[in-house]
């Protein structure tokens, strides 16, 4: 079994990180945590994916090994050609190594990507983060302006 290493960034720093993006709302369920492009403030009306989340355990897949103490996963939704440069780069990825930006292992076709307890990729993970911040603006701008015409 590996150990994770915490480093510089525990899950609370990572949570608080997210929050900051504008209108981004964070939603807990099951010890997970989700955020949510919320401009409107409608999301209990208009339930919709995050662009990214925080897990803690294996209850949706168990390939990242979460069990370990201090373990959690930060899954990031990225448009697709950013998704397949990084996807590019990684050839077999190990779900269970931390601080490594690689494919969701399960969420991969959808263009999610993934790093357990990020540490030294930090600089490039925030990167990620507003890249997937950024796609989650258009697809709501685009949705808002399907749904007004």
């Amino acid at each position: 079994m590996k150990s994770c290493s915490l480093a510089a960034m525990d899950l609370e720093a990572v949570k608080a990180t997210l929050a900051d993006f504008p209108h981004t709302r964070m939603i807990e369920a099951g010890g997970d945590f989700f955020a949510i492009y919320d401009p409107d403030g409608d999301y209990e009306q208009r339930p919709r994916q995050g662009w990214a989340t925080l897990v803690q355990s294996d209850a949706h897949d168990t390939a990242s090994d979460l069990g370990r103490p201090g373990a959690y996963r930060l899954n990031i939704g990225l448009p697709r050609r950013r998704f397949d440069e990084l996807a590019a780069e990684v050839d077999a990825p190990d779900f269970t190594a931390a601080d490594v930006v690689m494919p969701h292992p399960a969420y991969a076709g959808y263009g999610w990507v993934c790093v357990l307890n990020p540490d030294h990729s930090w600089p490039a993970v925030q990167t990620l983060l507003a890249d997937a911040h950024d796609f989650a603006v258009r697809k709501h701008d685009n949705a808002a302006r399907r749904r007004s015409q």
